[in-house]
């Protein structure tokens, strides 16, 4: 055990989470681990200083103006003493506290104090963690160089189902034995290629590097003029991020939306097929790759380099050629191919039954079919209904905010990469 010997400082925030605290410090001590705790205002609503002191040993730290603790261990010598920093439960508030270099508690302090790593573990409600503010705040620390464990997917105490829940204390004590491990044992997350080095998560796909295309594809008639289509990109870029949140590397392909880039995402904008085709195949290699962007089928034989102008003569004939199969260019790869490919098919009519046909053209592993016909506002909306297609079954999702369906299938996609096709 890496934690064997050395010590951790636990800083434990305000939520109802905080109960894993104390079975956090229970295997922390049982793999030789030694854990000192600050323990937060919040914090103590929800456990005694009394029983995270006998189950720690030490000295419980709450009070940044106490003359007695500063005595005995000053907030700089307390946050320099562990060997690793931990905050579990990381609340939305600690969070967003941490990502703008506040110190106004002992907590804050500690955190911004210390030249030790950091290693965070979310807990909050499923909104709060899928808040735009949560997202940039994550991908803020993560930039600076915390680590992060879960959330993990599940009931909320509030009733509510998502994620957000703290992961558990044999996970975060796993993360824990990885982060205090002897040479690179993480993997790096970033913004872009120089951001990554050092940038840790951990997560289900830890490890693992997804790529993702999303969006439309514009294709040029003349200056002005494009054929395209009414894809937002909101499908694809919740697939990305909710695979970044699950710790793996995500290269996102995207034609032009109106959507920020995912945090945490290395993001490659292009316009048309070609282009996407040409950044798919650099992005290579991946262990998963989800085309999810609604590439234009053709594009114009011979783009115009003047606008073209509207006469009293017939209109101009446009003269089509089929675009790049990109999903079936990945997936007919004889080597380099991804150990799981997905692709979509926005359908209007036999959606299921269009969607198997495109699943044995393609040699894709799996389909995911949606209607897109009028009055579903799937296309450009928030909302989406998918049927998962393989080649031995069908399996139904009811229609759900796009996150939820990018979590869900994130998820299925992850089994399926652990545990194989049957997952």
């Amino acid at each position: 055990m890496s934690v064997a010997g050395k010590r951790v400082l636990l800083i434990i925030g305000g939520g109802i989470a905080a109960y894993k605290s104390l079975e956090l410090i229970r295997e922390i001590s049982r793999r030789g681990g030694a854990v000192r705790c600050i323990l937060t205002k919040a914090g103590a609503e929800f456990v005694t200083p009394l029983s995270v002191g006998s189950l720690s040993g030490d000295t419980v730290y709450s009070d940044l103006f106490s003359l007695t603790d500063e005595a005995a261990m000053g907030h700089i010598e307390l946050s320099r003493s562990a060997d690793l920093v931990v905050a579990a439960p990381a609340t939305a508030d600690l969070m967003a506290k941490m990502a703008q270099g506040l110190a106004n508690d002992l907590a804050t302090t500690a955190l911004l104090a210390t030249d030790k790593r950091i290693l965070i573990a979310p807990a909050m409600n499923v909104r709060m963690w899928e808040h735009p503010a949560t997202r940039r705040n994550l991908a803020t620390l993560r930039t600076d160089g915390v680590s992060v464990v879960g959330p993990d997917e599940g009931e909320m105490a509030c009733g509510e189902y998502g994620f957000g829940r703290m992961a558990e204390p044999k996970s975060i004590a796993d993360a824990i034995d990885a982060l205090l491990a002897p040479g690179p044992a993480l993997l790096a997350l970033g913004n872009n290629t120089s951001t990554r080095q050092g940038i840790a998560s951990m997560g289900p796909l830890a490890g693992k590097s997804v790529l993702v295309t999303s969006g439309p594809t514009l294709e040029p008639i003349d200056p002005v003029r494009f054929l395209s289509n009414r894809s937002s990109g909101k499908q694809g870029h919740a697939l990305a991020a909710s695979a970044a949140q699950l710790g793996a590397t995500v290269t996102l392909v995207s034609g032009p939306v109106a959507l920020p880039d995912p945090p945490g995402v290395t993001t490659i904008h292009v316009e048309t097929a070609q282009e996407m085709l040409a950044a798919v195949e650099t992005a290579l290699p991946a262990d998963l790759a989800i085309f999810c962007a609604a590439v234009a089928d053709w594009r114009v034989a011979g783009e115009s380099s003047q606008k073209l102008k509207k006469s009293a003569a017939a209109p101009p004939t446009l003269s089509l050629v089929q675009n790049p199969d990109i999903l079936a260019t990945i997936a007919r790869l004889k080597a380099g191919r991804p150990q799981l490919v997905v692709g979509f098919a926005a359908e209007t009519e036999n959606v299921i039954e269009y969607a198997r046909d495109k699943l044995r053209r393609k040699g894709c592993d799996l389909i995911i079919a949606n209607d897109v016909g009028s009055g579903t506002g799937v296309m450009g909306g928030d909302e989406n209904a998918v049927h998962i297609v393989s080649p031995d079954s069908v399996v139904s999702l009811p229609r759900l905010p796009k996150t939820e369906i990018a979590n869900r299938l994130i998820r299925l996609f992850t089994d399926r990469l652990v545990k194989g096709p049957s997952a």
